[in-house]
């Protein structure tokens, strides 16, 4: 029988948040020039998740080590592949000896042991255990050199210019680097695109397989979620070059914050460092919802499609970051980029802009409110020549 292995993550005592200073009046992003609010950090930032607006900011664009919030990208990966259909939470992995052998933070799995994906990635999330992420490399790239290569190609989707890895772990290792920003921006795709990251993310204490002799306590090491109100996320890391770092979300109403602090002495003083940035965009901004999620902003009229009319609603909700007291008035401005037949529902084929004095503020995708298909040619035909009976045309 296999000994209960048990991860005992010690609790670290959080400092009290340090003093803040306001956001002038008119400017909803401030830089910590003068160190108050990220005085031990190498670098950080603040965002609103929906916009991206950035809210406060420190030297966010140094390329720097970012430890295990690599992980963040596989976990897109991850997410990607399951909403694509390539896997299943419930698939069965033969752990390899190369995933099994992998040290650092692990959860202890074993060659030849089966494990379930969803195990995986609760391992990945709570424990940020390598040897999990180096499995879930093979499942997806079939190696972990051919994984790190879909991790960079991501990257580069995202237009992220600071960014490039060596690894999937965030070992420390020539050429494996990130800045604050672009952690900020991978944090923000997993949460707005792919927020099922958060059922993983949000959970302080779990098992791997519960109902079997070999079960294993999990412990999250991000102690926010557990002791910050409305966090629930996202990622932690350390190594030697990196120190410590944390990419941290919560949510407060319609408003959600993710904020990347980077290069910490030690894990206490990274806590209440980015407790603080939290606090400080609650205290200093709010969200203005405008629109809904699924909200018809604009309808097409179509001859050409099953569908006479064609609604285009809000993938999201549409938002602004304003300070407390703002009101402002807002325009709109609405493009359709792609209407080629046929389309699914939730495709997108636009975008609304939200402006402000001709200054574009906020933008957020367009998609097709349901499934549209194109009509045959003998229908096509048949609607023409009613038109012409009819004289419409």
């Amino acid at each position: 029988m296999k000994k209960l292995v048990v991860i005992l993550i010690l609790m670290g005592l959080f400092f009290s948040p340090i003093s803040v200073f306001a956001v002038d009046s008119g400017d909803s992003e401030k830089s910590d020039s003068s160190g108050e609010l990220l005085g031990n950090a190498v670098s950080g930032v603040l965002i609103e998740a929906n916009s991206g607006s950035i809210i406060y900011k420190k030297d966010m664009d140094k390329q720097v080590a970012v430890a295990s919030m690599t992980k963040m990208v596989a976990q897109i990966l991850i997410l990607e592949a399951i909403e694509r259909g390539d896997i299943k939470w419930n698939d069965v992995i033969t752990v390899s000896k190369n995933a099994a052998e992998m040290g650092g933070s692990q959860i202890y799995i074993e060659e030849g042991e089966k494990i379930t994906i969803k195990d995986l990635m609760k391992g990945i999330s709570m424990a940020s255990g390598n040897d999990a992420t180096v499995q879930m490399a093979e499942v997806l790239g079939g190696s972990e050199a051919a994984f790190v290569k879909l991790m960079n190609k991501k990257v580069q989707q995202l237009g992220l210019k600071n960014t490039h890895f060596s690894n999937c772990t965030g070992l420390d290792e020539e050429n494996h680097y990130s800045s604050a920003y672009d952690m900020a921006m991978i944090a923000r795709e997993l949460v707005v695109n792919h927020p099922e990251i958060l059922s993983f993310s949000s959970v302080y204490e779990d098992y791997l397989r519960e109902n079997t002799e070999n079960k294993f306590w999990l412990v999250n090491t991000n102690k926010l979620v557990r002791f910050y109100e409305g966090a629930d996320g996202l990622k932690t890391g350390h190594t030697d070059a990196a120190g410590y770092c944390l990419a941290a979300t919560a949510k407060k109403g319609d408003l959600r914050l993710i904020g990347i602090v980077l290069g910490e002495e030690n894990g206490k003083v990274r806590n209440s460092e980015t407790m603080a940035l939290l606090d400080y965009g609650f205290a200093n901004v709010k969200m203005n919802v405008l629109k809904n999620k699924g909200e018809v902003v604009k309808k097409i009229k179509t001859d050409k499609a099953d569908k006479d009319i064609v609604s285009i609603v809000l993938k999201n909700n549409l938002g602004v970051v304003e300070e407390p007291a703002t009101k402002k008035k807002y325009d709109y401005d609405i493009k359709i980029k792609d209407f080629s037949l046929p389309k699914k529902k939730g495709e997108v084929v636009g975008n609304i802009s939200v402006l402000y004095k001709n200054k574009v503020v906020a933008t957020e995708d367009l998609v097709v409110k349901d499934d549209v298909k194109p009509l045959g040619y003998l229908k096509l035909f048949y609607n023409g020549l009613l038109d012409i009976i009819s004289g419409t045309v």
